[in-house]
């Protein structure tokens, strides 16, 4: 057991960046200060290291994260011995550890390094910095056999040097074989053992690094654009027809500039989404006349075309050895990297066998993390009704790579792929149902119908209302076909939620539906409720809203202390507003005995403990509230606002409550981390204590108060 973990690997080519930054993930999910330290380091920028920096927004000065370089350690080891340069890298390694409360060290790559016995001095680093061994072993181009070979001499060969081998990453294995390679080594190895299988999109380079690599100049295209990933090679020589059909999705189109109808082809079959291309590069030095290159940027926004000095063959021969690395600016393969390693290690398994203490501090990226998380822990499926609007693609990338939840989008099919398209955003894995022409809207009219008929609502009303985005996407919660729903960046709260209140209505023993903000501060959360839905709530009303808001707070682990809020303390205030709280509170504290409740008490006795031993000195939640409800409307909106812009807290919500099945509305200013967020915590709703949304009942029943 261990502070800190120490990634290395055996050779070169093993892919182990995807195993570093899974670890760091990890890491960050339990801990708030983590350090790194890279040991020895090439000239030039550190690629990772930026990457996790501005990924995880880490504070740590840059030059601490280095030991020394690959020359200065080398000459030392040939003047002075080995004894010498491990005490200066474990000095400095110390330097780090003394900050933080665990440390991520990443070993040597074995890229030309001039280090003789370069595994034994990994080995001996991670002993002196008292920091168990994961190593990373490469499987690429191997068949199973010598996979499985490799695998456990590298155990051997770590355990043998007196290393604590907290676990092995076999990473970069041919997909089939993944499963045989995984189960023998289980069996054979007495620490666990986690196999990956080898992802294309990983290894390919993007648009941009191409062009960087290349020397190229970019005619048209984006930043979007330019971080497509290359998955292939398409080189055209071929007259049109015979050239589109060798396209393949991902791939940049290779030509010389000259062949204005390959240009115009291949855009034009990636605008109609078929097949999806990364971009074009254009070989020769050629640019194309202007009316080609305006109708090119019209046909597909934002695609990339790029010039590049050489022809064909050199080009071809330089793009044969060109590999995507994972940096700050590949944020896409960042995720898919995360995806990759969420889906074959078990990351529960590997954070409990690191002796990394858990923070008693919350910050907004644990909270962030741990959503993620729990989502993916029990995948549910969420419908996106607004899948044509760019935010929600966003977020859906992100959702998909990470492997979150399951999605489903909603909206015109082939607007929704041109645009996917146009903004490199893979779509494979999601169900996209168009409400105009799907089979489903005869089912949802007669449904809606039913559900209606109190109303007046025939079926043949019911076909128009039901072709709807959002009451389509309601219907799909209600009957089963998806287990929550997220909508409202571009749509109304009232045209997102009123579907709901008439389709999935108020659960047993909700009197109305209500709505709370997490408000991540810098060192905790708190839950604020009602800050969106309910204008001016009875007290009966601003009771229940404290109920639901306690319940909500503890399905995501906050513990719920709650402050009923006014501009009075205890008893020093009289007055409508103040003993509408008061009656509330105790309505909570008959109807749930159980439940740490405070009320009417001010905002500032309700989370600073001085403040609180003056006004409340006998209250357990005075001073330490972390749901706080507010009497109205007016006060709740205006306050986490407030918050929100003025502490730089992050606002996660609304999330609304009182539902019998999730549906979850997004600020139209919401941006693509609100998304990600918000679909996490509609997917964790939709976990509850079923394990999935049983089929819809006969006849309706429950009518919530509006």
């Amino acid at each position: 057991m261990t502070r800190s973990v120490y990634v290395t690997g055996i050779d070169r080519g093993d892919g182990r960046q995807v195993v570093e930054l899974g670890v760091m993930e990890i890491l960050t999910r339990q801990v708030d200060r983590v350090g790194v330290f890279r040991p020895l380091v090439h000239d030039g920028p550190d690629r990772l290291y930026d990457l996790l920096r501005a990924r995880y927004r880490l504070s740590q000065d840059p030059a601490s994260a280095y030991g020394m370089d690959y020359h200065e350690a080398s000459t030392i080891q040939a003047e002075q011995g080995t004894d010498e340069l491990v005490s200066r890298l474990v000095d400095r390694f110390h330097r780090v550890a003394e900050e933080y409360e665990v440390v991520l060290v990443l070993g040597t790559d074995y890229a030309a390094t001039q280090l003789p016995d370069e595994l034994a001095l990994n080995a001996r680093l991670a002993n002196e910095f008292g920091a168990s061994v994961l190593p990373v072993v490469g499987g690429r181009g191997q068949t199973a056999e010598s996979v499985r070979a490799e695998a456990r001499n590298a155990y051997r060969a770590y355990e043998a040097l007196g290393c604590d081998v907290l676990a092995l990453a076999v990473n970069r294995v041919d997909p089939k074989d993944r499963d045989v390679i995984h189960e023998r080594l289980e069996s054979r190895l007495p620490v666990p053992c986690w196999v990956l299988p080898d992802e294309p999109a990983l290894s390919a380079p993007t648009v941009a690094q191409v062009t960087h690599a290349l020397g190229g100049t970019v005619l048209l295209g984006d930043d979007s654009g330019l971080a497509r990933d290359a998955l292939d090679f398409v080189f055209g020589g071929a007259m049109l027809p015979n050239f589109l059909a060798a396209l393949t999705p991902g791939c940049l189109v290779v030509t010389p500039g000259d062949r204005a109808d390959l240009v115009v082809g291949s855009l034009a079959a990636h605008s109609s989404g078929t097949p999806p291309i990364a971009g074009v590069l254009l070989t020769l030095g050629e640019r194309p006349p202007e009316q080609i290159l305006t109708l090119a940027a019209r046909l597909a926004p934002g695609t990339p075309v790029v010039s590049v000095p050489g022809n064909s063959f050199p080009t071809a021969a330089e793009l044969s050895g060109l590999e995507g690395k994972l940096n700050a600016a590949t944020p896409r393969k960042a995720e898919t990297a995360l995806g990759l390693f969420e889906r074959h290690v078990d990351t529960a398994a590997l954070m409990s066998r690191i002796s990394a203490p858990s923070s008693t501090r919350v910050t907004p990226m644990m909270f962030e993390h741990k959503l993620l998380e729990r989502a993916r822990e029990d995948r549910r499926r969420v419908v996106l009704p607004e899948g044509t609007e760019e935010r929600v693609l966003r977020a859906a990338d992100v959702l998909l790579r990470r492997g979150v939840c399951d999605l489903t989008l909603l909206g015109d099919v082939e607007v929704i792929r041109k645009k996917a398209a146009d903004l490199g955003v893979n779509l494979a894995d999601a169900d996209l149902v168009d409400p105009q022409t799907s089979e489903l809207r005869d089912r949802f009219a007669a449904r809606y119908a039913q559900l209606r008929a109190h109303k007046g609502v025939s079926v043949e009303l019911a076909y128009d209302v039901v072709a709807d985005v959002n009451y389509f996407g309601t219907l799909m919660v209600q009957e089963g076909l998806a287990d929550g729903m997220v909508s409202g960046s571009v749509h109304s709260t009232a045209a997102t939620i009123r579907p709901a209140f008439e389709i999935i209505k108020t659960s047993p023993g909700a009197k109305i539906v209500s709505s709370v903000f997490f408000m991540c501060l810098a060192d905790k959360v708190l839950v604020y409720g009602d800050c969106a839905v309910n204008p001016d709530p009875d007290a009966e009303q601003l009771a229940d809203i404290a109920i639901q808001s306690a319940a909500t707070a503890e399905q995501f682990g906050v513990d719920p202390r709650i402050a009923m809020l006014s501009y009075s303390t205890g008893t020093s205030g009289s007055g409508a507003d103040v003993d509408k709280v008061r009656e509330a509170t105790g309505l909570v504290r008959s109807l749930r005995s159980d439940l740490r409740v405070e009320g009417p008490i001010q905002y500032d006795a309700a989370v600073e403990p001085s403040v609180a031993a003056t006004k409340l000195p006998e209250s357990t939640v005075a001073g330490q509230a972390s749901v706080l409800i507010f009497p109205d409307l007016n006060t709740g909106n205006n306050t986490y606002k407030a918050v929100q812009r003025s502490a730089g807290a992050i606002a996660v919500g609304p999330v609304l409550q009182g539902l019998r099945k999730p549906v979850n509305d997004l600020s139209r200013g919401a941006l693509v981390q609100d998304i990600v967020n918000t679909v996490a915590i509609t997917a964790i709703q939709a976990q509850g204590p079923a394990t999935r949304p049983p089929a819809p009942p006969s006849d309706p029943s429950g009518t919530p108060t509006v």
